[in-house]
């Protein structure tokens, strides 16, 4: 099917994937979230064409994505310059770049991920979704940074018994839907309480911030595990598992 004679600067989704880096599954992921247009042109029902301009923006959405931890609806706002202040764009460099440095620096092809134990249709199901960036390099797709420590941790819970039905991919999702509103949180608490005191020291304090909250993170969901746990077991009256009348050891 040619190009449509009217614009000699669209391509197909496949070339617009070619030029950027970024997988087409990926791009229209994108589109999906709103942070890039629809097609500009169909010329049938399963064939579109996309305007070549919009490499520098999708190449920028991976930069800004790189952890999987900045929400798009936020990257979607730094990149709309009408949107975002330039305190905002600051904060979102100082946040790549303390990102970019705690990834690490180790990369992996495909066919090695899938020979270290990764499922072919979970791979694919974490690019279509973006929780994986792949990048083509040397003929090869590969993976890297926090991308690889994702893929090794799903290793790792397959290799210690946690199959597909016990803790499958899509699991994620769940997960990134509370990690937004965390990490929106955090932004709204930076944007009214560092920013309008920083004095010059906007990118250092991001920096501090953003490093420190990963500990403290961490350290908060320790404390509510088991209180979240009782909460549960109260709220269905019995814990999962046990069985009324079962003979046990008094």
């Amino acid at each position: 099917m040619a190009r449509p004679r009217s614009d000699a600067h669209l391509v197909k989704i496949s070339k617009l994937a070619e030029l950027s880096g970024v997988p087409g599954p990926t791009i229209k992921h994108y589109m999906r979230e709103g942070l890039l247009p629809p097609a500009a042109s169909r010329t049938s029902r399963n064939m579109a064409w996309y305007d070549v301009g919009l490499v520098p923006r999708i190449q920028a959405i991976k930069e800004l994505q790189r952890s999987q931890f900045l929400p798009l609806k936020v990257i979607r706002q730094i990149l709309d310059e009408q949107a975002a202040s330039p305190d905002d764009r600051a904060t979102a460099a100082a946040i790549v770049r303390v990102l970019g440095e705690m990834a690490p620096p180790l990369s992996m092809t495909r066919d090695e991920v899938i020979a270290a134990g990764s499922d072919p249709d979970e791979l694919r199901w974490l690019e279509e979704h973006g929780f994986l960036e792949p990048h083509a390099e040397g003929g090869a797709v590969q993976y890297q940074g926090d991308d690889l420590t994702l893929l090794r941790l799903l290793i790792e819970a397959r290799q210690r018994g946690l199959t597909p039905e016990m803790l499958p991919t899509s699991v994620l999702g769940t997960y990134m839907t509370f990690v937004r509103g965390l990490a929106k949180a955090e932004l709204t608490m930076f944007r009214d309480g560092v920013i309008p005191r920083a004095e010059g020291r906007l990118e250092p304090l991001a920096e501090a911030a953003l490093q420190l909250s990963e500990k403290l993170i961490v350290q908060l969901r320790r404390r509510a595990l088991l209180p979240a746990l009782q909460e549960l077991i109260v709220a269905e009256g019995a814990p999962r598992g046990s069985q009324a009348g079962s003979g046990g050891v008094a």
